[in-house]
């Protein structure tokens, strides 16, 4: 196809973009060089509009068809950030920077999207305008809800929002994709447990706070087995748990225990939340112990349109043969919600190959996957907005 053969004669280039990325990963909101990479490359594609800052800084830039008779406005978006993660790829154009690596694949996903954006700037075979957005702080900063508070949607009148993830474990250009929940909601919580100290040999004269934590640990888990519908997913892990006493003859006087709560469904999100303060307290006042719960809101629900999966799945077939679009979801947490909260849209995930899973110190963007990525922002541009 047209499109693909263009993407397999840019592939190089893309990828030498890809993998300078990689080569020079940056956190969080503090993403100013990739940033600057991304603006330099736009401005040699001679897009329309370029405007960084957004979302403290990120990236939005316009691409305007050869007309423009309905003002439509479709977003398509790209992460920029890495993960503060020790890289053992060994590959040659691993990172440089101690500490840090691209080990989800953000690297790929916005020299995916630049790809795009050189193509489209080039033919602009479509009618209407097309809204980049290279966005910061994926893992964790909530940096799409940023750029939504910083006025993207209304600014810009986007009025659909795209995105993409890949994914290890799908065949190399194979997609996947479902209308609803895609991936999860994701809430922490921190357990502050308080009893009374004491000698280990006198457990009667203390309130042994690890015996109540541990009490509270177990209880947990029968919220999801017996508050929730068997035919719902959501999982409740306690990831740590920390006395304030290292002596083995000690009952610690304090224990800190910390988790995750990951959902599919925004009503399940909240009655577990209520169970879990409840769970602590009250197990704890049983044992004349008092528990405080620290609750921190995360990513909610990313939720996909009906239509928009529809037209995103049509779009990976003009470039793929195998386009799942009734996938399961899955519990890790993506905050495009946010985006998807305030438009209608769709995420969808692209084939990395047999790979290390992301997260991991040994996963790497398979470079392959390119030509499939940057084909489908593409064909979303020319089949959302056709020329007439």
């Amino acid at each position: 196809m047209p499109v693909k053969n263009r993407f397999a004669e840019m592939h190089n280039e893309i990828t030498g973009w890809r993998r300078h990325l990689h080569a020079h990963p940056e956190l969080m909101y503090d993403v100013h060089e990739t940033a600057a990479f991304v603006v330099e490359r736009l401005t040699e594609f001679g897009v329309d509009e370029i405007t960084p800052g957004i979302g403290k800084t990120g990236v939005v830039a316009l691409i305007k068809g050869k007309t423009d008779t309905k003002g439509r406005v479709i977003g398509m978006r790209a992460d920029m950030d890495a993960l503060p993660i020790e890289e053992a790829t060994g590959v040659e154009y691993a990172s440089t920077v101690p500490g840090k690596m691209h080990a989800c694949g953000h690297d790929g996903h916005t020299a995916m999207l630049l790809g795009a954006a050189k193509y489209l700037a080039e033919t602009r075979n479509f009618d209407g305008t097309v809204a980049l957005i290279f966005q910061p702080a994926e893992e964790g900063g909530a940096g799409g809800l940023a750029m939504c508070q910083d006025g993207m949607m209304d600014r810009w009148n986007i009025q659909e929002v795209y995105g993409l993830h890949n994914s290890p474990g799908i065949p190399v250009g194979e997609f996947a994709i479902c209308p609803g929940a895609l991936l999860a909601s994701s809430d922490e919580f921190k357990i502050t447990v308080t009893g009374k100290g004491g000698h280990a040999a006198e457990p009667a004269l203390a309130i042994d706070t690890t015996l109540v934590a541990a009490q509270i640990v177990v209880s947990l888990q029968t919220i999801v087995a017996r508050n929730v519908d068997p035919l719902k997913r959501v999982v409740l892990t306690v990831g740590t748990f920390n006395t304030d006493s290292a002596a083995s003859n000690v009952i610690a006087h304090e224990v800190v225990m910390e988790g995750t709560l990951r959902t599919l469904d925004s009503e399940y999100r909240s009655i577990c939340e209520d169970r879990i303060k409840r769970v602590a307290t009250d197990t704890a006042s049983a044992f004349g112990a008092v528990a405080e719960v620290e609750w921190t809101p995360g990513y909610p629900v990313t939720l996909n349109t009906d239509a928009e999966t529809a037209f995103a799945a049509d779009a990976a077939r003009a470039v793929s043969a195998q386009v799942n679009d009734n996938t399961d979801p899955i519990m890790p947490s993506e905050d495009f919600s946010y985006m998807l909260e305030e438009r209608p849209g769709a995420y969808i995930f692209l084939g990395n190959g047999d790979t290390q899973m992301c997260h991991h110190p040994e996963y790497n963007f398979d470079d392959e996957a390119i030509p499939f990525g940057s084909a489908w922002f593409v064909e979303l541009a020319e089949r959302r907005m056709p020329l007439s």
